[in-house]
């Protein structure tokens, strides 16, 4: 027996700001859009659906409750990535302050525009 991961499901109250985000930091084709869900396809990912959730209640994280989910990315440039990460609507969770390239490899900390946290590690 295989099980395959075939899409990752993001809840969000504003479906075009969320999909947007994810597509202004991952690239590929534009969304495919439904009345209730936007997907995005990109090359070595799985299908990244944003589900309208009106209702929607970012999570605290990290200094609050659970995260529930959240993506691990990877990058060889981490103050590029950085200015992508605000640039496509973004913000920073951890650390606040900007990202130099001569800062020390780590994990960084950010949130989507509907609060889904995800960890951009340096290569």
């Amino acid at each position: 027996m295989t099980i395959g991961l075939t899409s990752l499901i993001l809840d969000a109250a504003d479906l075009e700001s969320e999909s947007s985000f994810w597509h202004g930091l991952l690239g590929g084709g534009p969304p495919t859009r439904t009345e209730n869900h936007h997907f995005l396809r990109v090359d070595g990912f799985p299908v990244i659906v944003v589900q309208h959730a009106p209702g929607h209640v970012p999570p605290q994280w990290p200094d609050g409750a659970s995260q529930q989910l959240h993506f691990d990315l990877v990058t060889d440039d981490a103050a590029a990535t950085d200015l992508r990460v605000l640039d496509s609507g973004g913000r920073r969770l951890r650390p606040v302050t900007g990202v130099v390239a001569s800062a020390q490899p780590g994990s960084r900390v950010y949130a989507s525009p509907a609060g889904h946290p995800f960890c951009v590690r340096s290569a």
